[in-house]
């Protein structure tokens, strides 16, 4: 006897995708999310390949009629170094150029809102302490926001529980990602940017002019906020002894942000995450996958986590669905793998970029709308997916080439 047939532990975008996906193909569902919404959560600034899934998956019209702040591309600055790019010339035929940047707390909260309202159940304030799993066979043990106990007990386990990774903690297959840790410091703002070249339609990745293995981001929202962040190296010995709040500053300073929010007005305070990048030894195991941050999460630098979050959503639920309907399904090739090709180009991209190829190819490259280009620009719009791309099926050839050419131009 079970309670549901999926229990999904999250109700973030990877656990309301992958709901509202099962529940529109005849599955029962149950989400348990340990948080209540609207909750923070970094990681606003979405990709066009997101905007496809959510359009198949019957929440786009929601997202689209939120009113956030449109997206098409991304500027890259590096000193007096700049370079624009345009997500709308991609490599794609058909499918999205543009998509939004979104507080994530107003976003996450009308997917799960809408996967709610089309008949899924999902219990906020749920936080899973236990889990027996077994394929067809499966026990969550959880506790309610009233420090009440129970249980839920499903054919199958997702696991969407984000960046609490609750499952691989669990099983102990949870990982460091990286050899050097790195450290975000963010907040939100009332920007108050006054600058006519700015362009609020595009998010800022800014390179430190002297240490380019530090990096900023600035995010615009539709209402005048903004999100800011840096990542820099975690335990380096020149901030020792130095507030938080004082190295975010000092950062800030040393660029052009300096300049740009010489006006702003912070509006929350100052958040920290170190060791975020990690990785799962295994997407599935008896009973249950990973999704999204759960498996792993490699670097805000490229916005591909919402996107990973997504696309892992959506495959599962494939796989799944081909199981209700009696098809033979292969957990390894109809989702790992695939899932994996496309983690695994972006996850070259991220490298890349801190030893410095990939800045190189950015600041270096042709300004000439060249095939080559459009190629880059998918990956960087989130289709990274897209085995026709020869920069994502050779990914680590292809950058070698690029760099080479780059670096001697």
């Amino acid at each position: 006897m079970h309670d549901c047939d999926i229990a999904i532990i999250g109700a973030g975008p990877a656990g309301a995708v992958a709901a509202k996906f099962l529940h529109d193909a005849g599955l029962q569902v149950t989400v348990l999310e340990a948080q209540t919404f609207p909750r923070f959560v970094i990681g606003e600034s979405l990709l066009p390949n997101c905007m496809n899934i959510l359009e198949r998956a019957g929440l786009l019209d929601a997202v689209e009629q939120a009113g956030f702040q449109f997206k098409n591309g991304a500027v890259f600055e590096r000193g007096p170094q700049y370079q624009s790019i345009d997500f709308r010339k991609n490599f794609e035929e058909g499918g999205w150029g543009t998509t939004f940047q979104v507080q994530r707390a107003r976003f996450d909260k009308i997917l799960a809102d809408h996967t709610n309202k089309a008949g899924v159940d999902i219990r906020f304030g749920h936080k899973v302490t236990h889990a027996d799993l077994q394929d067809g066979n499966c026990t969550l043990t959880f506790e309610n926001d009233q420090g009440q106990t129970a249980q839920l007990r499903s054919g199958f386990v997702l696991d969407a529980s984000g960046y609490g990774r609750v499952l691989p903690r669990m099983l102990g297959i949870a990982r460091s990602d990286h050899s050097v840790e790195r450290r975000a410091l963010f907040t939100h703002m009332q920007d108050h940017i006054s600058d006519p070249d700015y362009d609020r339609e595009k998010i800022l990745i800014t390179v430190h002019p002297d240490h380019h293995d530090i990096w900023y981001w600035l995010i615009p929202f539709s209402d005048g906020t903004a999100s800011v962040g840096v990542i820099f190296p975690d335990q380096d010995p020149k901030w020792a002894g130095m507030e938080e709040q004082d190295i975010f500053d000092k950062l800030i300073s040393d660029t052009r942000l300096g300049t740009l929010l010489a006006n702003a007005e912070p509006i929350r305070p100052l958040g920290a995450i170190a060791g975020y990048s990690a990785q799962s030894d295994q997407l599935f195991g008896d009973g249950y996958a990973l999704l999204g941050n759960s498996a792993g999460f490699l670097d805000p630098v490229f916005s591909s986590g919402v996107t990973i979050a997504l696309q892992s959503a959506e495959m599962a639920a494939r796989v799944l669905i081909e199981r209700h309907r009696g098809n033979a399904i292969d957990w390894q090739n109809d989702y790992a793998t695939p899932l994996e090709q496309g983690v695994a180009t972006f996850r070259s991209y991220v490298d890349a970029w801190y030893d410095k190829r990939l800045q190189t190819i950015i600041f270096n490259q042709p300004t000439d709308d060249t095939q080559v280009k459009r190629m880059v620009v998918s990956i960087l719009a989130g289709y990274a997916w897209n085995m026709d791309n020869p920069l994502v099926s050779k990914t680590d050839h292809y950058l070698k080439m690029l760099h080479d050419l780059c670096d001697q131009s």
